[in-house]
């Protein structure tokens, strides 16, 4: 395994713990406020010792804390413990000097890639391709106009012109993820389908979605 083995168990431990509605309804309860189990149990319409049993699971799995009332001391409030939730996406992406996302031609999905990336996360971001083509297609030059994206104004370049040591290289179709081999092997593979197979506005606009998607994902 790449990832950490005790994080990758505590992830599982709570997305077991979410897994009933039962409990997946607490917590989003408990996402807008603090609530004893009783007030729980009148907002859900759930019997008070199925609330129990439910609160246990989840404070097992490290979801929940119980903290005393100031007021009845013999009153308990449950609250989400901080940042659990947002532990359940998957790690981001360290330690990368720049990113180049690689297609084919260069004439698309690589493009629009690059750009995204600049616009969603920041940083060092390239594109290139396996067989450059000769200008970057009329239809991806529009969908980026159309969403505010600025492309490279280098054009299509070949992989040669642009890889160094240290790049994290995203293959973003098939045919690119399948080629490079030897030490410009890509590290992630997003099989997205060619737009220029189909040629129409549509097509152009579900491979940006597609990227714009997986791109978004890594931002959170």
């Amino acid at each position: 395994m790449n990832a950490d083995t005790s994080s990758l168990h505590a992830r599982a431990r709570i997305h077991a713990a979410l897994g009933d509605p039962a409990r997946l309804a607490i917590v989003d309860a408990l996402t807008l406020g603090d609530a004893s189990p009783g007030e729980i149990a009148a907002e859900l319409g759930m019997p008070t010792n199925l609330v129990a049993h439910h609160v246990k699971v989840l404070q097992d799995a490290g979801l929940l804390a119980r903290t005393r009332s100031e007021g009845d001391r013999r009153r308990t409030y449950l609250r989400l413990v901080p940042g659990v939730l947002s532990s359940l996406t998957a790690p981001r992406l360290e330690g990368t000097e720049r990113v180049v996302f690689v297609c084919t031609h260069n004439s698309a999905r690589s493009q629009l890639a690059a750009a995204l990336w600049r616009d969603r996360i920041g940083g060092e971001v390239a594109s290139a391709g396996t067989i450059p083509a000769q200008r970057v297609h009329p239809r991806a030059v529009r969908v980026a106009h159309e969403h505010g994206l600025a492309l490279d104004p280098a054009g299509p370049r070949h992989v040669d012109e642009v890889l160094h040591d240290g790049d994290l290289v995203i293959a973003v179709c098939d045919n690119a993820h399948e080629d490079l081999t030897g030490g410009i092997r890509p590290r992630l593979h997003w099989s997205v389908p060619d737009p220029a197979r189909v040629d129409t506005d549509a097509a152009f606009e579900a491979a940006y979605t597609d990227l714009a998607d997986r791109i978004d994902r890594l931002a959170i």
